[in-house]
């Protein structure tokens, strides 16, 4: 594909571009990435208290901090997401003998090591230690290096610093307020559209998840409130307050996750690990969710807040270490269904049956082993040995398998046992034998789950695969009408 013609190509008539060299910015440009960010993500990640070097080093230069993290930390330079079309065009630029040459504030110890994935880049200019080699330096090393002229491709305001030294200026998805001010200095010979940074938004922060937060309504229908204004207000607080903070705790996952998810086959798609949200995108996004999810829960009292806390707590423990953790990892997405409805339950004020808090975790337990085995299975087709991030191996495939049937058979057997000590006795049911279709119908459930996971043929997220699979929602609806004609009484 000519990668120009994907652009929006200028040329500028009588311009010398094949002739001068064609210089590129590394960060957010060749790279969907800001390398500071991913090094000093990359460093505190093994220890979140190494943010007093970064604070210590910062205080003696960016130089200096650069080249402290860039010899303490391996980037996996192989999973960073390429600017694809900027590299084409560079790759066919070199292809017609023009020099390319690489130049960036990012540490020479790592670029160097980036050039090296690409076959164009003929020559790496990089800060080395004492010259943070950013804006004013740039230009002033680019206009000595290359006297007689270079075009030059950047995206920040930084970079408006060095395309009046340049004859040429490419821009790479710059923000409206650069792109004005390079037009400014001079018209673009050729611009890469920004992509669409609001939708890279909503999509990182995930609003399709939130139906798992439904689950904070259940208490208050089996509890026989459903028509209850006040209650259904206090549920409703509690579901956003989960929603913010679900939506935060995704991004912080992700950015924990981010080497792993750039190797994943479906993760790497994701906004921060494809780079079409940065990594202090996400950083300034999480405070703000985590602020906003304590401010609406503390609208529902006392105990939904505690209730939040408890969440955001097994949610950093799982990602920072549980879910590393075989077997425990699935417990832990179990226990974090279950605190969805212990939320329900403080912000409505219903008493509710302890055999719908044991039958949560055996099916979110055995779901969470579905996933699981997918990844597994996936992992065995590529002929890997283990799963990358996570605690499993590939001949953990059978015993994990085994473990996730046996849960959600026995999440079965315990709704059976629901039925018969407590939903038969409960007052608003007019007609509870129309319960029993709950079982069969779980079954079902369960077991088309574990088919289509066997046969390999299961999306790794069994609930978003639930939401879509026409038989899923079909057995749902069955499981819908037969709750409500036992609430309205319907004769048999």
């Amino acid at each position: 594909m000519d990668t120009a013609s994907s652009a929006t190509a200028r040329a500028v008539p009588g311009g010398t571009v094949a002739e001068t060299p064609l210089v590129l910015d590394l960060d957010r440009s060749l790279i969907r990435a800001d390398m500071l960010h991913e090094m000093a993500l990359t460093y505190i990640r093994r220890n979140p208290l190494r943010v007093l070097h970064l604070v210590g080093w910062a205080l003696k230069g960016r130089a200096i901090l650069k080249r402290k993290l860039a010899e303490r930390v391996r980037i996996d330079v192989e999973g960073l997401p390429v600017n694809e079309e900027l590299a084409a065009y560079a790759a066919d630029e070199h292809g017609r003998g023009r020099k390319v040459v690489l130049a960036t504030a990012t540490d020479m110890f790592l670029a160097q090591r980036i050039a090296q994935r690409f076959a164009f880049i003929d020559e790496v200019v990089a800060s080395d230690g004492v010259v943070n080699l950013k804006g004013r330096h740039k230009a002033d090393r680019l206009s000595r290096l290359y006297p007689d002229g270079f075009a030059y491709a950047g995206d920040s305001r930084a970079d408006l610093a060095v395309w009046p030294h340049s004859d040429g200026i490419i821009l790479v998805e710059p923000s409206r307020a650069t792109e004005r001010a390079a037009r400014r200095i001079s018209e673009p010979e050729l611009t890469f559209p920004r992509t669409g940074r609001l939708k890279a938004l909503l999509k990182a922060v995930r609003p399709h998840q939130w139906a798992k937060n439904a689950l904070v309504f259940v208490p208050l229908v089996l509890a026989g409130r459903a028509g209850e204004p006040e209650a259904w207000v206090g549920a409703g607080l509690a579901f956003l307050a989960l929603g913010l903070l679900a939506s935060a705790t995704y991004l912080l996952n992700d950015l924990w996750d981010l080497p792993e998810d750039r190797r994943h086959w479906s993760k790497r798609d994701r906004p921060l690990a494809s780079g079409r949200m940065s990594v202090a995108e996400a950083a300034v996004l999480i405070p703000l969710g985590l602020l906003a999810s304590f401010a609406v829960a503390a609208i529902g009292g006392i105990g939904v807040v505690a209730m939040i806390a408890l969440y955001l707590a097994v949610t950093l423990a799982y990602s920072l270490s549980l879910k590393r953790q075989p077997i425990l990892d699935a417990l832990t997405l179990a226990t974090l269904f279950t605190i969805r409805l212990g939320l329900g339950i403080v912000a409505t004020g219903v008493a509710v049956s302890p055999w719908l808090m044991v039958f949560s975790m055996f099916l979110f337990v055995s779901l969470s082993f579905a996933k699981r085995h997918t990844e597994i299975a996936r992992m065995a087709s590529q002929g890997k040995a283990d799963v990358a991030g996570r605690g499993y191996r590939v001949g953990d495939g059978p015993l994990v398998l085994a473990m996730g049937v046996a849960s959600g058979l026995g999440a079965v057997l315990i709704m059976v046992q629901y039925l018969l000590n407590d939903a038969f006795n409960a007052a608003f049911y007019g007609t509870p034998l129309w319960l029993w279709a709950f079982p069969p119908v779980l079954f079902l459930w369960v077991s088309r789950i574990w088919l289509l996971c066997h046969r390999g043929e299961l999306n790794d997220d069994p609930v978003a695969f639930a939401v879509r699979d026409r038989v899923s929602i079909a057995l749902g609806a069955a499981m819908v009408l037969a709750f409500l004609a036992a609430w309205a009484g319907v004769s048999p």
